[in-house]
């Protein structure tokens, strides 16, 4: 892979849950914004015009193909307009974009490294405080236009040139889980002989409705730890949070399941049943594997992830765009290790099929 696509290695161990450094977990707070509404079912129309013969407009390839399955990652939101004169839109070369997306790969794809080959091209974002003035249908549908538009052009290359016709999964967070459901709605739909060789879409940090579902119904949410094929989804919360979590702002029977059980159970799942999160260690900055940190529980009537085990205060104490308590930038970080081994349960079950 890459460089950028490297996991940082650490040791396992339990930093005290007061000391965590939550600004270098935090991910930009931009990447909340466009996890509001459902995707249109409307293709784009315009072609992207992005070169992805070229490496550089690539977050990561691998070096060599080593697993029987790929990874299609797309990131959180990073692009901020570094002028109030610049584009809405940022470029493809965008510093700022660049610089976080890569800072996100590192705790949210590398979940999937040891399981699969990934291959994360960058797009083309909307900036975050652009997107704060916007309605969520207008957010859906600037997100529906330019970044899915550069999603789909970069995957078709990916099958063209990449894939070798190997299985896939469909993995992002937040802007980029946005984006995926565009990607399943608009191209899976029309092109039912890929959707058949995805293992499973990890369209996590943006809600997923019922109604969504409903608009597109060849698509399927996951119930259980083993099926494919499926729409993977939550977002997390405190059991308490200090205002209206803009994530879910007009999600309407947003449905969640529960990455430690995989299960759509109501039941809680206990921190000691979570296979590890990836957490800053306090004294050097880098992530380490936490044991017994984050449990979690489905809350059917929210449509959201509460998790009850973590430190508010240090974690999540708000800022201007997430209020206090939403674990928007966690949604990788506390089930990292169960994202990971669930991942590689689902590509064993669809070899076997």
């Amino acid at each position: 892979m890459t460089p950028t696509s490297k996991r940082r290695s650490g040791k396992s161990s339990h930093p005290a849950r007061g000391t965590l450094i939550a600004s270098v977990l935090v991910l930009s707070c931009s990447s909340v914004l466009t996890a509001c509404g459902s995707s249109s079912s409307t293709p784009p129309v315009n072609n992207s015009g992005i070169d992805y013969s070229n490496a550089a407009n690539w977050l990561a390839l691998p070096t060599s193909i080593t697993h029987k399955v790929d990874v299609f990652y797309l990131s959180d939101t990073a692009y901020q307009k570094p002028t109030p004169s610049a584009p809405d839109i940022g470029p493809i070369n965008a510093p700022s974009m660049i610089k976080g997306d890569q800072a996100a790969f590192q705790r949210t794809a590398t979940a999937f490294a040891p399981v699969a080959n990934i291959f994360a091209p960058y797009y083309r974002q909307v900036d975050a405080m652009v997107q704060k003035s916007m309605t969520p249908a207008n957010q859906v549908k600037d997100v529906g236009g330019i970044p899915t538009t550069d999603a789909i052009a970069a995957f078709e290359y990916y099958l063209q040139h990449y894939n070798d016709g190997r299985p896939f999964i469909l993995a992002g967070h937040s802007q980029g889980s946005s984006v995926l459901s565009h990607l399943l709605s608009t191209y899976m739909k029309a092109n039912p002989q890929v959707y058949k060789r995805m293992v499973a879409a990890y369209v996590i940090g943006y809600p997923i409705t019922q109604e969504y579902l409903n608009q597109n119904p060849f698509l399927k949410f996951s119930r259980g730890p083993n099926d494919t094929g499926v729409i993977i989804s939550y977002n997390t919360e405190a059991p308490t949070i200090g205002g209206p979590n803009p994530v879910m702002l007009s999600a309407q029977h947003a449905l969640v399941i529960n990455p430690i059980t995989w299960t759509t159970s109501e039941a809680q799942a206990t921190a000691q049943q979570n296979m590890g999160s990836w957490l800053p260690d306090p004294t050097t900055g880098q992530f380490v594997k936490v044991m017994d940190y984050a449990n979690a529980q489905v809350d059917t009537a929210k449509g959201v992830l509460i998790c009850s085990s973590a430190n508010v205060a240090q974690l999540a104490p708000g800022n201007p765009l997430l209020p206090a308590g939403v674990y928007h930038s966690y949604d990788y970080p506390f089930y990292y290790f169960d994202i990971r081994a669930n991942a590689a349960n689902r590509i064993n079950h669809f070899l076997n099929k």
